[in-house]
């Protein structure tokens, strides 16, 4: 069956489409069969947030999460990390921490903020508000579709060598006032000269980001954990436009920063410390392969690395075997301005069905729906590689809503203008905004799968369709040669639930002869 050995005691958990594949249901997953493997309740040390920041939100045991790593839910795990590679706002991780104690899950005293990770703050939401308006209303583009939570301007300073890190909250509040006084002056400036942005619409970014985080944390503030005042960024603008109010600034981070102080730390003696006592480590990555700024497509991608690789990066420690789990869904979904090549027609009874299922986690934004892109993952397993493979929402192909059933279908390949079949992703842009898909048809299946917890009690539809999606990745990955491995189908999500996950799923190669 399927659930063969992690090969490396750090384990990555990454999407290997254009994210929200379910990436944080995997964690409690992963440790539980850990721990009922080798009996020890502490067989996973740490839980580590390696890249992104407050736009990557996932949901674990129903706490909706940006930026604690999904391994909260688990007692068990004694620690929380942020990596080098995060970039984390102080304030909103206060947000999403004391709620979640409230819950009953301790956070504050496992979470370790490495040293290193980058503080982000108000300047870069702005920022990332103001260049949107750029690109609309100067460049006369589409908009980018940001979460506006100014994770590309924090990301940007690092690049610029302007980055703040979180070491700064141990030491002088003078110095930490004096850059970041100096980081509100070089970001107005930038708006102002840069951007462009008209004078009159200054105050309105911040009345954006007050309401924004209004409507994010309303159940915070109807449970009477904060007043409305502390989600105010009206007290950040200065009097006058382009200009920041530095001292409700500077108190603001600095406060937050100093109750965080005793969780900061370094995460690469965590990690080796993990190692060396035979604890494992599950780097939790946000976004996806084909998010990353260096595999996507521009100016649909994050300003960060996505994929396996940036785990030794973030964590801060030497690169070595390390065993990757790719998650995906049994459609797929895209957030944002995204060229979809496989998007379903809005008509379509499924559509309908699934887009009431699919807002992000992050913002709320609706999310768009299509069939499955085989290619999509099929290149993400020939050049980012996985071992294992998660298959998510398959339960959601079942007759729900305006879904009565009927013929599923799956990209297989592309078709160019000229009627040329390609059966990869192009890396240049403008030939894969040209091409149409391929599809192959499945019927589909018409009973309820919720609560199926074996392979073999799926009905027959469900299990040919997991065959095909992983026979057809395979197929498509070795371009008609062969891999030098195989991946592991390794769970298949029936449903939000920790317990609706089947993994008696059998071998990869059975797969293939039942495709």
């Amino acid at each position: 069956m399927a659930l063969t050995p992690f090969k490396s005691l750090l384990i990555a958990d990454v999407g290997i489409s254009m994210g929200d594949e379910g990436k944080g249901r995997l964690i409690p997953e992963i440790v539980r069969e850990l721990q009922g493997l080798t009996r020890r309740r502490d067989v996973v040390g740490t839980v580590l947030k390696v890249n992104g920041g407050a736009n990557s939100g996932h949901t674990v045991a129903g706490l909706k999460l940006n930026l604690l790593p999904g391994g909260v839910a688990e007692h068990d795990v004694a620690c929380l990390a942020l990596g080098a590679g995060v970039v984390a706002d102080p304030r909103k991780a206060l947000w999403e921490a004391i709620p979640v104690e409230k819950r009953g899950f301790p956070v504050l005293s496992r979470l370790l903020i490495d040293e290193r990770c980058m503080i982000s703050d108000v300047s870069h939401r702005i920022l990332d508000l103001a260049w949107e308006e750029y690109r609309i209303h100067v460049l006369g583009q589409e908009p980018r579709g940001s979460t506006g939570r100014g994770i590309t301007p924090a990301y940007t300073d690092e690049v610029s060598q302007m980055q703040m890190v979180y070491a700064e909250f141990l030491g002088e509040r003078a110095t930490f006032a004096k850059n970041l006084s100096a980081r509100l002056n070089r970001a107005a400036d930038i708006v102002k000269n840069v951007c462009r942005l008209a004078p009159e619409k200054w105050a309105t970014l911040f009345t954006q980001l007050t309401e924004a985080e209004l409507r994010a944390n309303k159940p915070a503030i109807d449970a009477g954990i904060f007043s409305d005042k502390e989600f105010d960024f009206t007290c950040f603008a200065g009097k006058e436009p382009f200009t920041f109010n530095h001292e409700a600034v500077i108190i603001a981070y600095w406060e937050a920063g100093s109750k965080l102080a005793h969780t900061i730390g370094d995460v690469r003696e965590r990690i080796l410390g993990d190692l060396s006592a035979d604890r494992r480590i599950i780097g939790e990555f946000g976004q996806a392969y084909w998010l990353d700024k260096r595999n996507g497509f521009a100016p649909n991608v994050t300003a960060s690395h996505t994929y396996t690789p940036e785990f030794f990066q973030s964590a801060g420690i030497p690169v070595q075997a390390i065993h990757t789990v790719g998650c995906c869904k049994a459609y797929d979904t895209k957030v944002g301005t995204h060229v979809f090549l496989t998007k379903m027609e809005e008509s379509h009874p499924l559509q309908r069905a699934l887009a009431k299922l699919e807002f992000g986690t992050s913002t709320g934004r609706q999310r768009m729906v299509g069939w499955s892109d085989l290619v999509e993952k099929a290149d993400t397993l020939r050049y980012g590689g996985f071992d294992d493979l998660v298959l998510n929402k398959l339960d959601a192909l079942s007759p729900h809503g305006e879904w009565q059933g009927g013929d599923l279908q799956l990209g297989i390949g592309y078709r160019d203008a000229q009627g040329k079949t390609l059966s990869g992703v192009p890396r240049h842009d403008a030939t894969r905004r040209s091409l149409k898909p391929i599809y192959a048809t499945l019927p589909g299946w018409k009973s309820d799968i919720s609560q199926i917890r074996s392979f073999a009690q799926l009905p027959v539809e469900a299990r040919r369709y997991v065959a095909f999606t992983l026979s057809e990745i395979v197929r498509l990955a070795s371009r008609g040669g062969s891999l030098s491995t195989l991946p592991n189908l390794r769970y298949i999500g029936v449903g939000p639930d920790p317990d609706q996950i089947i993994s008696d799923v059998p071998t990869t190669a059975e797969l293939i002869k039942l495709a």
